[in-house]
């Protein structure tokens, strides 16, 4: 089955659908997302957005925090671009009939203050921000004539001019690297189909999954990223995973997170004994950036054996954390716990990619109409470590920039014909009757990769990763092309070359840098490192 379109947009997050709105008034747009639209990163992110809102900030503040937070990997260019973006997107949301947090006198927006912000800049809707954009912009793609959404696909490879090429489908010069789109299994159906489209968009988010404990959804395989790079895309800086320090420490809890804004209201960690701790590795203590504290509590955890720390804000009143917290304290509530009254019990949990497709100011990526946006993009904008909230900020400024970009060329190119790729052959492909051997490959993955990549590296540690991926690969190469795709195959695929990717960037870096932390090169090397780790086939 073929299905032409001008825009086709992988994924259905924050960054998709700003995408796709904007793009709607120039074209038709397909969206494709693998589960429920719903359901992404964006609708679980709690925090907010950051913007320089207040009288009393400026935006050489927020520029200053996020080149701090970034340890001198940021591209300033870009940070400068997106801050000085920031209150226009954010006023955008508000007329698209976002509703945010008010102050008392609901005059004006209640903003928090979180990790590495010297200013209290949080644009929020309570603590569940990513809930209320996601259910607003939905509504307006669902209303939009010109988009129409594909819930239950995934992507499975990009449709290049290189591959074209390669099959002796088309005679251009090998040199021309054009995306015009991707096959795409119809997962409830166990079809495949063919999108052909003329701009191509990588919305698909991060890969949280890769790692044993992560506040991701289980939709956060590294799709983006591997599609991207076995098509040719440059993928930059992978060694570079944010670990949130505190995510729900719970055996009936999946994936919940403790949000950063607890802290940035007075909250305080404290170990087993009720001891505070931050103030030995940080002079912002609590409010240190995110790595710092992932890598202090990480530190605290292996000296003492326990299993947990704590996070306390029941010295505040409860009033006050029932109306800033309600998600939080409802949920905690569910497990028997009163965050007004005792302290929460947390660990660190593999959270953002501050890696992934390398791509200029508009996000476009070295692939012609190939762009991406979002977590699964790298832009220059987080450097070695991600300032808090500036990761939604980031989508919607580079949905609005890539959706211009784009919609420039499809004005000036769109009478050129697409090529005929062929429908997809699965050849002498059988289904499956060993499951098992993607579930045990998927759980290796995870567990190798939380303790030889994982918080704290050393170069034996990476090394013993790297063999291990070496061999799973294989497996997987040969699984592949013996039996039928299914999502669970699909995701294992992308799962293990993503890991692959952060284990060669992680061996590649010389030092300790924002979140990559190598106890045999503990130091910063701005002379050889103070640099992106850029790869590709």
């Amino acid at each position: 089955m073929e299905i032409k379109t001008d825009y086709l947009v992988i994924g259905s997050g924050i960054a998709g659908l700003t995408f796709a709105l904007h793009a709607s008034k120039y074209g038709k747009v397909a969206i494709v997302t693998k589960k429920e639209k719903i359901e992404g990163a964006t609708n679980y992110a709690q925090g907010g957005i950051a913007s320089v809102i207040d009288p009393t900030d400026r935006f050489e503040y927020h520029i200053k925090d996020t080149l701090r937070a970034g340890d001198g990997l940021c591209h300033e260019d870009v940070v400068r671009m997106v801050v000085y973006e920031g209150p226009k997107v954010i006023q955008e949301l508000i007329s698209w009939g976002v509703n945010f947090s008010m102050d008392e006198q609901n005059q004006l927006l209640d903003l928090g203050r979180e990790g590495g912000h010297s200013k209290r800049r949080i644009v929020h809707a309570e603590d569940r921000t990513g809930h209320a954009v996601e259910k607003v912009l939905l509504e307006r793609a669902e209303e939009n004539e010109n988009i129409t959404i594909y819930e239950h696909h995934m992507v499975i490879d990009l449709i290049t001019t290189a591959k074209l090429i390669k099959k002796g489908l088309i005679t251009k010069e090998i040199g021309e690297r054009t995306c015009w789109g991707a096959y795409v299994l119809d997962v409830l159906n166990g079809v495949v189909k063919t999108f052909l489209a003329r701009i191509t968009v990588l919305a698909t988010g991060g890969a949280g999954k890769v790692y044993l404990y992560t506040s991701n959804p289980d939709i956060a395989t590294g799709d983006g990223v591997a599609v991207a790079y076995r098509a040719g895309a440059k993928i930059a800086n992978m060694e570079f995973v944010q670990f949130h320090p505190t995510c729900l420490y719970h055996p009936e809890a999946k994936n919940f997170l403790i949000s950063e804004a607890i802290r940035g209201e007075g909250g305080i960690l404290i170990d087993k004994r009720g001891n505070r701790f931050m103030e030995k590795y940080h002079p912002m203590k609590e409010l240190a950036p995110r790595d710092v504290v992932a890598r202090s509590i990480d530190m605290e955890l292996k000296k003492s054996g326990d299993e947990c720390v704590y996070l306390d804000i029941s010295h505040k009143p409860a009033d006050f954390i029932k109306k800033r917290f309600p998600h939080i304290y409802k949920t905690c509530l569910r497990f028997h716990i009163d965050i007004t009254k005792e302290p929460i019990p947390v660990v660190p949990a593999a959270h953002y990619m501050c890696g992934g497709v390398l791509t200029d100011k508009d996000g476009l990526t070295n692939l012609e109409n190939l762009y991406a946006i979002g977590e699964v993009s790298c832009t220059g904008l987080h450097g070695a470590n991600r300032l808090a909230s500036n990761s939604l900020l980031e989508a919607l400024v580079f949905a609005k920039r890539a959706a211009i970009r784009s919609a420039q060329y499809l004005k000036e190119k769109r009478h050129i014909p697409f090529p005929k790729p062929p429908e997809w052959d699965p050849g002498s492909a059988v289904d499956s009757e060993e499951m098992v051997v993607v579930s045990h490959n998927w759980d290796e993955i995870r567990r190798f990769m939380w303790n030889y990549v994982g918080i704290v590296r050393t170069n034996k540690r990476l090394e013993r990763a790297r063999r291990r991926i070496e061999i799973i690969q294989e497996e997987i190469k040969e699984y592949y092309w013996d039996f039928i795709v299914t999502i669970d195959l699909l995701e294992l695929r992308n799962l293990a070359l993503t890991a692959e990717l952060i284990i060669t960037c992680a061996l590649l870096r010389k030092e300790s840098r924002g979140l990559h932390y190598n106890l045999d090169y503990p130091y910063k090397d701005d002379a050889h490192w103070k640099r992106d780790t850029v790869i590709w086939l």
